[in-house]
C-alpha cells in the first residue's frame, strides 16, 4: 500500500510515516499544507491519504478541502482525516455520498497504535471507520435504546457483527437482532441488492434517513457484513 501523510506537526508527520512504514506500507510523500498533499497526490497516485483536518495558512478546514477534492477527482483513492475536535458537520461533508474507504479519527482517542494501523488498512480496503465520539454527537434523541446507540456506535469503528458480539459479550444473533431494529428505525427495509450497513452510514452523515426519529448525522461503516 502507498500511503501519502499532510500533518503541519512535524513530529506526528514522522511519527505516522515511521509507524506505516514499519507495518509493511510505502509511505511516498510527506507534507505540512494542503497544497503539498494535492501536488504528491498527483505526483504519486498514492492508494491512501491521511490527512490533518486543519493545516496551514488558516488551520480551519484546509486538510478537508483538500480531502474533498481528492475524493471527487481521484474516487478510488481512500482518505484518513485526523482532528483535534469533534466536527461532525466535517465529517458528514466529507463521507457525503461515499463512506467507503473513508476513516475521521481524534487525534487524542488513538490509543492503540496497532488499532489505528488496523483502520488504516481497512479504510484503504474499502471499509469506514469514524470516531465513536463523532456519532455519539447525534445519537442522543434518536429513537435508539441505549443499547441500539452502543452497536451502532461500533458499528461506526468498522467492527464486525462477530467482534461487535465480543465485545458487549453477547452473541453474535442478539448484535444481528439489534442492528435489525436500527434499520428498521432509521427506514431501511430488507433489501437483498443492497448493503444496509453502508447505506445506513449514508442516512446517519447525510442526515436523510425515512424515520422521523433519525437525528441530523451519522455512523459509518465498512462493507463487509
Amino acid at each position: 500500500m502507498r500511503v501519502a501523510i499532510a500533518e503541519d506537526l512535524v513530529l506526528l508527520r514522522q511519527s505516522i510515516a515511521r509507524l506505516l512504514t514499519q507495518n509493511g506500507m510505502e509511505v511516498v510523500a510527506e507534507t505540512g499544507d494542503a497544497a503539498g498533499l494535492i501536488d504528491a497526490v498527483v505526483a504519486h497516485r498514492p492508494d491512501l491519504v491521511i490527512a490533518d483536518v486543519r493545516m496551514p495558512p488558516t488551520f480551519t478546514d484546509e486538510g478537508a478541502k483538500a480531502a474533498l477534492l481528492l475524493r471527487d477527482r481521484f474516487p478510488a483513492i481512500a482518505v484518513v482525516m485526523l482532528s483535534h475536535i469533534v466536527e461532525p458537520a466535517l465529517a458528514m461533508r466529507l463521507a457525503a455520498d461515499r463512506p467507503a474507504r473513508f476513516g475521521y479519527l481524534l487525534k487524542d482517542r488513538v490509543l492503540d497504535l496497532d488499532d489505528f494501523v488496523a483502520v488504516v488498512r481497512r479504510v484503504a480496503a474499502g471499509g469506514t471507520a469514524v470516531d465513536r465520539q463523532v456519532i455519539d454527537h447525534y445519537l442522543v434523541g434518536s429513537g435508539l435504546s441505549p443499547r441500539e446507540r452502543e452497536v451502532l456506535g461500533l458499528l461506526a469503528q468498522g467492527l464486525s457483527n462477530l467482534a461487535i458480539a465480543r465485545s458487549l459479550v453477547v452473541s453474535e444473533r442478539t448484535v444481528d437482532s439489534h442492528l435489525a431494529s436500527i434499520f428498521v428505525k432509521i427506514g431501511l427495509p430488507q433489501d437483498a441488492d443492497h448493503n444496509r450497513r453502508v447505506r445506513a452510514a449514508l442516512l446517519w452523515l447525510r442526515g436523510t434517513g425515512a424515520s422521523t426519529d433519525v437525528p441530523p448525522g451519522g455512523g459509518n461503516l465498512p462493507s463487509q457484513a
